[in-house]
């Protein structure tokens, strides 16, 4: 079982000052850990909005960009798998509002994360948590 499913964080999102709701204490020393795998993608759905609200990120290419820099990461290659996987062109804008846009990505974005495909009810959930409580 890959990290971020152990931890129940299939963003795989670092340890920060930010809390989640949801989130748990972390044995992990490097990310966080989330009470089920719906708060964790709840936390994904987060992020990605905090992207656009306060840094602008409004395409898919921008928020990758900024998720997984190429610093640690093969960026380019996970912005192709996710656009590839959500059918979301890399550079199209794209509301974080729309149900229908965000959930493709944050499960593309989590088979990027942890190589298995994401369990649909468990996005949903976090789709539903993130409306629920938005920050």
């Amino acid at each position: 079982m890959s990290r971020g499913l152990r931890n129940r964080n299939p963003g795989n999102i670092r340890r920060s000052t930010t809390t989640y709701k949801g989130e748990t204490t972390s044995r992990d020393p490097a990310f966080k850990t989330f009470e089920s795998m719906a708060w964790g993608y709840r936390a994904m759905f987060v992020l990605l909005d905090t992207y656009k609200r306060r840094h602008g990120c409004d395409t898919l290419r921008q928020m990758i960009d900024r998720y997984a820099p190429p610093v640690e990461n093969n960026t380019v290659a996970y912005i192709n798998t996710v656009a590839s996987r959500s059918h979301v062109a890399p550079d199209s804008r794209i509301s974080t509002d729309n149900r229908e846009v965000m959930v493709p990505i944050v499960s593309a974005m989590s088979f990027v994360e942890n190589g298995v495909p994401a369990v649909a009810a468990d996005v949903e959930a976090g789709w539903k948590l993130f409306i629920q409580y938005r920050p």
